[in-house]
């Protein structure tokens, strides 16, 4: 099966900064950078939005002097050595700003100011939700400039967790390029105009590409037997990181749905992709996901309407 390139980049893995991991746990000199003038701090709200200057499509950043009270993490320095940091804090504070979430501000910020959001993002609903050791119970603290939570009485380390998740566009064998089909298909909870790409969470012990044969089997029915990568993206909302596959099913056969997460799942060749798009019979995911890169890439072109 030949893979092409994703088409375009993904907006959620794109970054512009060094993520210095190796200075987080010298606190000398992370409470120095804090302290420099030419550092710049956004604020991150326990319920996941940041300030965006629609108008220049950035973060709104202030220095650290004006910057709120809240759980500081260390992003990275970029090329200038200049350092970046993001508060955790209940409120987002009073400035001029549009409070968006990632889905929103994703596709509209800069590569730096895109890697720099779902980093915080991540970390945020990590602290958030992980503030007792799950051994004892204890009130954890934070260190490592915001990457490592501490118990102070069994001296447990805890870092933020990362789901892996595969997520496949699944093609049947055919190979003029007229005839070629894609599966999609739409759960149960989604309105039944919505249609996307198969995925689900890797098990305990499970190697990605048999993940991906036993997500596909679970919920159409369809056996693969070939997965190959095409490319990640972290989505942190809130913790998953999506591996992008293309999946080989040579003998399609009849869709069942085994797991009862999908109601629909329809093949399309390009032409009826592209028609179904077009007139609003479906609506595919949105410009951020990679399940939309994934099809873009397997039809050779961007495809109207989105989520």
């Amino acid at each position: 099966m030949n893979v092409p390139e994703l088409r375009g980049p993904l907006a959620l893995s794109r970054s512009e900064v060094d993520r210095v991991s190796e200075r987080r746990s010298d606190a000398d000199w992370v409470a120095k950078t804090w302290d420099s003038r030419t550092t710049r701090v956004f604020t991150i709200s326990t319920e996941g939005k940041v300030l965006v200057r629609e108008e220049t499509a950035e973060l709104v950043f202030t220095g650290s002097a004006e910057a709120p009270d809240g759980i500081r993490c260390l992003l990275g320095l970029d090329a200038d050595g200049v350092a970046y940091f993001a508060v955790i804090a209940d409120e987002l504070p009073d400035l001029p700003g549009t409070p968006m979430n990632l889905r929103t501000a994703g596709g509209l910020l800069d590569g730096r100011d895109a890697g720099l959001m779902t980093h915080a993002v991540a970390l945020e609903y990590w602290h958030v939700t992980h503030g007792y050791c799950p051994r004892c119970g204890a009130a954890t603290e934070v260190t490592s400039a915001g990457h490592v939570r501490v118990c102070p009485v069994d001296a447990s380390q805890h870092f933020p967790r990362v789901d892996p998740a595969v997520i496949m566009l699944v093609v049947d064998d055919a190979t003029d390029p007229d005839e070629q089909r894609c599966l999609l298909g739409s759960q149960a909870a989604w309105p039944d105009n919505r249609f996307s790409t198969l995925a689900g969470f890797v098990e305990p012990g499970e190697s990605l590409e048999r993940a991906v044969a036993r997500e596909v089997a679970e919920e159409v029915g369809v056996h693969v037997t070939e997965a190959r990568y095409l490319g990640s993206q972290p989505w942190p909302m809130p913790r998953s990181l999506m591996l992008g596959y293309f999946a080989l099913a040579p003998d399609p056969g009849p869709v069942t749905f085994r797991d009862g997460e999908m109601s629909k799942a329809r093949w399309f060749t390009r032409t009826e992709l592209a028609e179904a798009a077009a007139s609003g019979e479906i609506k595919l995911p949105g410009p951020i996901s990679i399940a939309r890169h994934l099809i873009e890439t397997w039809y050779g072109d961007a495809l109207p309407g989105g989520w």
